[in-house]
């Protein structure tokens, strides 16, 4: 019962949201909005259709549930450092983009986040083993500096360039090459192991 009058909260606060959308004309937003919504309860939709009731909440899909809202927050507050830091340094010349667009970017991004760390809690983590558990954090974490090191760099380049009207080439390079390069090895790395995991059967 409990299950049930939060779907339906979400469902209701979510058309409200999208009413509200509507009448502003905010319609990237509310496509955005509607797609995301339908990922972060895909779970209980897909029983719904399958089996006209909403699925049994225990105690794993509990942790599961939060272990995917934990990775979401952590998802939204990196992007919107990073979105803080690309307009505290004046990078808005090099894209035409809207803060509505910005917004349901969000929206859809945190839905896929939540997704796919949802299906990795449920189907990929029971059945890697411990060295590739390890191999997975070491991927993430490459992925994470990669990305932190390009956000510093960014910063620091422009600041330096700014500053002292000099052409700053370390940490340029480091934000063009080396941060693209360690982040393609982290996101690789990681799709590789979360596949296996999803593929491979039970241990």
């Amino acid at each position: 019962m409990k299950a049930k009058r939060v779907f339906l909260a979400v469902s209701i606060a979510a058309l409200i949201a999208v009413i509200i959308l509507i009448s502003l004309k905010a319609y990237y937003v509310v496509i955005a909005l509607v797609a995301g919504v339908l990922l972060l309860s895909h779970r209980e939709l897909w029983a719904l259709v399958r089996r006209q009731k909403l699925p049994p909440i225990d105690e794993r899909v509990r942790d599961n549930i939060n272990k995917s809202v934990r990775n979401g927050f952590i998802f939204f507050a990196i992007v919107l450092a990073f979105l803080m830091l690309f307009f505290s340094i004046n990078l808005t010349h090099i894209t035409n983009a809207e803060p509505v667009h910005i917004m349901g970017s969000l929206f859809l991004a945190g839905g896929l986040v939540y997704l796919i760390s949802y299906l990795f809690y449920d189907q990929a983590e029971p059945k890697l083993d411990d060295r590739e558990l390890r191999r997975l954090k070491a991927f993430l974490l490459v992925a994470g500096i990669s990305l932190g090191a390009f956000i510093v760099s960014a910063f620091l380049h422009n600041a330096l360039s700014a500053l002292f009207e000099i052409e700053e080439p370390v940490f340029f390079c480091i934000a063009v090459i080396v941060s693209p390069l360690a982040l393609g090895v982290g996101v690789i790395g990681s799709l590789v192991l979360f596949i296996k995991g999803l593929l491979s059967k039970p241990l």
